[in-house]
């Protein structure tokens, strides 16, 4: 193997894959980066078996193709230290290969591309849909913390891709509240589905960069492709069925609160500093025209209390929420106002935007009430 390539170019392309990398591996061939050189074009490859990351970049010339593994903490920490210029990379021995630069070069162990694990893609019956960039990452983004850590229900660990010929939703859940992100933007040509681990699904939102415009999916019943650009992720999809999500959403939930968005999270973060910190409990008190928020903790004998004036028409309404639960979606929404749907203190609240909103259909939240 021998090429020349710009330095600044493979470290942006091995910083991009390097989130497969595992801190630590049983097969420690996976603590490096597989470089194969074709042509003009080198492919880096990182993995830890579950997620696997790829990217293509094109050298500046090739003398010799081939295909080697790499140690990867070596090679990045290397490349960060270098300003931008040409760099020569060559294997110099069975062992070893050499990078070279303007005024000095570094010598580096090499490890044989056969000891390298395959990576398996998806089968011939793979099914295929395109998402537009931004509305993967924005459905991404507007689900992704309402995911759970449940080694009993691993299919609550993941974001729920619920696809059918007229829409899109992407789903998640922790059992105490549930984010629903639906667009018209993404048709399947069947109705299908997966389920995306969140820690997958976290990588591609910060690798997706702002050149990319579609992203292909490719799935079956075990594996999933992402593609976009020059760079490719590959990943192991979660087995197991998801709750049936529409069932709990609320439908009738007729005494209703609308208010700014903004306002109302930083009532919240202000009245929860006083909530015990064991539970995070704070409370709504609710009458036309105005929402008091209040919290306690009897302990260290400090509590809170702040009165707002909102659009409020129902019944009067006492109801409690784990603050932390409320923040998460008050802060990942991006509506100026909103609009919380409640039925009595013991049932789901659904939280929407208002209806001026343009992402007035996209997005919707259910919160799970606690007892006060």
């Amino acid at each position: 193997m021998k090429f020349n390539v710009s330095s600044a170019e493979l470290l942006r392309a091995i910083l991009d894959v390097s989130k497969a990398i595992p801190a630590k591996s049983p097969l420690p061939i996976l603590e490096n980066f597989l470089f194969s050189i074709t042509g003009n074009l080198l492919e880096i490859t990182a993995s830890d078996s579950e997620l696997t990351l790829r990217t293509t970049i094109e050298v500046d010339s090739t003398q010799e193709e081939g295909r080697i593994a790499v140690p990867a903490r070596h090679m990045t920490e290397l490349l960060k230290a270098l300003p931008d210029q040409p760099l020569s990379i060559r294997t110099v021995s069975d062992s070893s290969f050499e990078c070279g630069w303007s005024s000095g070069n570094s010598t580096l162990p090499y490890f044989p591309a056969e000891d390298y694990p395959e990576i398996k893609g998806v089968g011939e019956e793979a099914e295929t849909v395109v998402f537009p960039a931004q509305t993967l990452l924005d459905g991404i983004n507007g689900t992704i913390y309402a995911t759970a850590d449940d080694e009993m229900r691993p299919a609550m660990n993941g974001i729920f891709f619920d696809m059918d010929p007229a829409s899109t939703t992407l789903v998640a859940s922790d059992s105490h509240k549930l984010i629903c992100y639906t667009t018209d933007d993404v048709q399947a040509a069947a109705k299908s589905s997966f389920i995306l681990h969140k820690k997958p699904a976290g990588v591609l939102k910060s690798i997706m960069g702002k050149d990319a415009d579609s992203v292909e999916i490719k799935f079956d019943a075990n594996n999933v492709v992402f593609t976009f650009g020059a760079t490719m992720m590959i990943c192991r999809l979660i087995v197991g069925k998801f709750p049936k999500y529409r069932d709990v959403i609320p439908q009738n939930n007729s005494n209703i609160l609308k208010i700014d968005r903004q306002q109302l999270l930083n009532t919240v973060r202000r009245v929860s500093v006083c909530a015990n910190k064991a539970s995070n409990h704070i409370k709504f008190d609710l009458k036309p025209g105005q929402l008091e928020v209040s919290a306690q903790d009897l302990g260290f004998a400090i509590a809170a209390y702040e009165k707002t004036a909102c659009d409020y028409s129902g019944e009067d309404l006492t109801i409690g929420f784990k603050s932390s639960f409320l923040t998460d979606i008050l802060g990942n929404m991006t509506c100026e106002s909103l609009v919380m749907k409640f039925a009595d203190s013991r049932r789901a609240v659904l939280i929407v935007p208002s209806e001026e909103e343009t992402e007035s259909e996209k997005i919707c939240g259910i919160l799970m009430p606690i007892m006060i």
